[in-house]
């Protein structure tokens, strides 16, 4: 998509090349759509295109557009009865926080032209 943005692509095509299925494919698309990374139309000549420059999609809005962090860095609450365990339990998540966020700084330096212009 990154290389030709205005051309419209069908989910089925992008499972295709993906080498996934088509219900995934969807789902995650209108993730993306949701977000403002994707536009579609429907009809005979329908799909799915970037709804931004591929220069102006970093890396970063994709994966907090998905929504899922690749740190884990949550902490049960209370976890245990021993106070220093709950101490560094919550450090360590404070620690998890940080290089989650350095991770989105990182990924915001790479469009997906980028790594479209790398194949």
């Amino acid at each position: 998509m990154a290389m030709t943005p205005t051309k419209m692509r069908t989910s089925a095509s992008i499972a295709e090349h993906s080498g996934t299925n088509a219900v995934v494919v969807r789902r995650v698309l209108g993730t993306l759509k949701d977000a403002g990374l994707l536009s579609s139309e429907k009809g005979h000549a329908g799909g799915w295109r970037l709804a931004r420059k591929p220069e102006d999609i970093s890396l970063a809005d994709v994966y907090l557009a998905l929504g899922e962090s690749l740190v884990a860095s949550k902490v049960a609450p209370n976890s245990s009865d021993c106070s220093l365990e709950d101490t560094l339990q919550n450090k360590v998540a404070d620690v998890l926080q940080d290089v989650e966020k350095q991770l989105v700084l990182q990924l915001n330096q790479t469009s997906i032209l980028d790594i479209a212009n790398t194949r």
